[in-house]
């Protein structure tokens, strides 16, 4: 479940999204919880925890301080990066149209 989770600073990404948090935010409760989607028991806390989480990386984020990048290093990560998850994006897909069993 959190292999999804993505890197969500500089130089790996230009440009974080609230979308982008609030997913993170949600693999992290979701694995934490053991629970994919909460029981009705269960939502108002599963939901709280994830506005939580996301105000907390949202927090992290604006006070990290990053040192500008002196290599390619980075960038050439933030490419192998995106490839890799176009590549497991297509493996999903694939996955769905095959019928096949896989993970989320």
């Amino acid at each position: 479940m959190c292999r999804s989770i993505q890197t969500l600073r500089p130089p790996y990404v230009e440009h974080v999204t609230s979308d982008d948090m609030h997913a993170a935010a949600l693999q992290y409760v979701r694995k934490i919880s053991g629970m994919r989607a909460p029981s009705k028991a269960n939502i108002e806390a599963f939901e709280s925890a994830v506005a939580a989480v996301t105000e907390a990386t949202q927090q992290l984020l604006d006070q990290l301080v990053v040192k500008p990048s002196t290599s390619k290093n980075g960038k050439e990560f933030a490419n192998h990066t995106a490839h890799a998850r176009a590549r497991a994006e297509r493996d999903h897909e694939k996955a769905h149209a095959e019928g096949r069993a896989h993970s989320h």
